[in-house]
């Protein structure tokens, strides 16, 4: 696998750089995996881990639409710098919000969530997925806080609109994925791999959440993010 070419990134050491973490679906900025990779960039870089809220406007009203103006606007001024890193649907608004804003130098998605609205049609089957249009809500497990809650419709309705396609991502990208994600399936980010020659595509052998094998990437992800934050 050759290793992204990293020369279009301006000022490698530029300082004011700031890193982004956007949690998945039913998580939140306090789930382990956020938690322990903001010690860890901590520890290797220094670098304090910005890691944003994406339960907007609402958990039962969750809109990607809103996810991805919630963080352009949390990236600041038109000076700011951000490298932006996400799970699973924070993957896929990271891609969205690194296509729209120019702000945006870099990418890391772990799980990306690319055609999920694909994804949960064929998990929820033809009537499950019809239940839920006809009733307006779907009950899901809250990670966030262990208990069942509602999401309604217009999160899917808005998904099947805004993901027909790949999101147009043009800066550096890593992506990491799980060979057993029984949630995203992994050729969706191999798609993305293969379109754009900028973005490096790592699988491992972990399902969706990619727990199992973190001490195995994330010396890879701190390989991505040397050239923004310095060794």
């Amino acid at each position: 696998m050759t290793s992204i070419d990293t020369t279009a990134i301006h000022s490698a050491q530029a300082p004011g750089i700031r890193l982004l973490y956007l949690h998945g679906f039913a998580s939140s900025p306090e789930s382990s995996k956020a938690v322990r990779f903001a010690a860890h960039a901590q520890q290797r870089f220094g670098l304090h881990v910005e890691r944003l809220d994406l339960r907007v406007p609402s958990f039962e009203h969750l809109r990607l639409s809103a996810m991805i103006e919630h963080v352009i606007d949390r990236i600041g001024s038109p000076h700011e710098r951000v490298v932006v890193m996400g799970s699973s649907l924070g993957g896929l608004t990271a891609a969205h919000v690194a296509a729209a804003d120019p702000r945006v130098i870099g990418t890391v998605l772990l799980a990306p969530a690319f055609r999920i609205a694909e994804t949960w049609e064929k998990r929820l089957g033809a009537d499950g997925f019809r239940a839920w249009e006809e009733s307006g809500f779907l009950e899901v497990d809250d990670h966030a806080n262990g208990k069942k809650a509602l999401v309604d419709f217009g999160f899917m309705k808005e998904l099947q609109t805004l993901t027909a396609t790949l999101p147009d991502v043009r800066v550096p990208t890593l992506v990491v994925h799980g060979s057993k994600d029984d949630v995203v399936p992994p050729f969706v980010s191999e798609e993305l791999a293969h379109q754009r020659p900028f973005v490096r595509r790592i699988v491992m052998n972990d399902g969706h959440e990619l727990k199992e094998t973190m001490d195995a990437w994330l010396p890879e992800v701190d390989d991505f993010l040397v050239p923004y934050f310095g060794r």
